[in-house]
């Protein structure tokens, strides 16, 4: 695939909901993932199923999901960038708007690194 065709099924699989297709598809078995953690510092996971197990622990602190949306990716060279929202209700909180750019990095035909901006 080239990484053209990476983003634009990326962009299919994320507006239907389906991650883990997304994961199990088009991700290295060892991705990074890269975003910032309640103290406000960056922390990275390494490996397709610590990806998998923090995608389940933010499942688990959802209360309602209401919707969300994703933009279509831009590709930039071997870089995927992609705006995600979503209107969840997190348990114990208020019902709030998410919105983040993710940025992909593919490598022989795989994505290797996500990286969220928020």
């Amino acid at each position: 695939m080239s990484n053209q065709e990476i983003a634009n099924r990326l962009y299919e699989l994320c507006q239907k909901g389906e991650f883990e297709t997304a994961q199990k598809e088009l991700f290295s078995e060892n991705v990074t993932s890269t975003e910032k953690n309640r103290e406000g510092k960056w922390e990275t996971i390494t490996g397709l199923e610590a990806l998998k197990e923090k995608g389940k622990q933010f499942q688990s602190m959802m209360e309602e999901m209401h919707g969300g949306h994703t933009g279509e990716p831009k590709v930039y060279a071997n870089n995927i960038f992609m705006e995600i929202g979503i209107d969840v209700t997190m348990k114990g909180m208020r019902r709030m708007n998410m919105v983040e750019m993710s940025h992909y990095v593919i490598e022989d035909g795989k994505i290797v690194s996500e990286k969220f901006y928020y």
